[in-house]
């Protein structure tokens, strides 16, 4: 009778899994950089009201807040071919879609994905900032490019920290749903090894023991930054930011 649960097995399988993580790693940086960027582009178009594109913003951030990441990703994976099939008809060019990796549309999904969660983290961080010392600096005559990059994101940087990193972990764990666009990252893989001896079971544990590992060796990481970067307090500014921070994880 074959043996229910194999131990031995869940730890000789995390080499073979652990040959992928590049995959998962790469993936997840390009998303968490793309994410943050467009995240910060819409924190600053709703905190300066943009006509138009403040609309599109908001409606933005609802969209991908209210919907699936599972589901992003094949609208992506299968939507994207879609738009540029049309538009080599319409443009007369000869674009091979065919061509595109499936890693590019997984980046895209996630990273769209991450940026809709970043920018009302960015947007509550900025908002934290004392407006006394934001005149203040326009009033010593930096623009705004500089006072934003002077003062406002470095004080924002310390309370936004915790819940970008929270982000950035799950998104790491989101990387899991990346064979929805054909990626071979470390759960497509396991599937893959999975389907050679048909011991689900262990393999999917060997995938729990690595994700876990990375999650926490983050987590560690995380809090020593934390600690290094944070600003001195008044005690009255503390409840402020305090508060900032919890609005900023909900």
């Amino acid at each position: 009778m074959a043996k229910l649960f194999d131990g031995k097995l869940v730890i000789s399988e995390i080499p073979d899994l652990l040959v992928y993580l590049p995959t998962t790693i790469y993936l997840t940086l390009v998303a968490l950089v793309f994410g943050l960027i467009v995240g910060l582009v819409i924190a600053l178009i709703r905190m300066n009201k943009v006509p138009v594109l403040n609309q599109l913003a908001i409606a933005f951030v609802s969209i991908i807040r209210g919907t699936p990441i599972i589901v992003q990703l094949y609208i992506t994976y299968f939507g994207i071919p879609i738009a540029l099939k049309y538009f080599n008809y319409y443009h007369g060019t000869n674009f091979n879609v065919n061509g595109i990796p499936g890693i590019l549309f997984a980046m895209v999904a996630l990273g769209l994905n991450q940026s809709a969660f970043d920018s009302e983290t960015i947007r509550s961080s900025i908002q934290s900032v004392d407006k006394g010392q934001i005149e203040a600096a326009k009033s010593m005559g930096m623009s705004s490019a500089q006072v934003l990059r002077r003062v406002i994101l470095p004080q924002a940087a310390s309370v936004a920290l915790l819940p970008l990193g929270n982000s950035f972990i799950a998104l790491i764990k989101g990387t899991s749903l990346a064979f929805t666009c054909s990626v071979i990252e470390l759960t497509a893989a396991g599937k893959i090894l999975a389907g050679r001896n048909y011991r689900y079971f262990e393999v999917y544990c060997s995938l729990a023991i690595i994700y876990w590992v990375i999650t926490f060796l983050l987590e560690r990481l995380l809090a020593v930054t934390e600690k290094n970067i944070a600003i001195p307090e008044q005690p009255a500014e503390e409840d402020h930011k305090r508060q900032a921070r919890k609005e900023a994880t909900e």
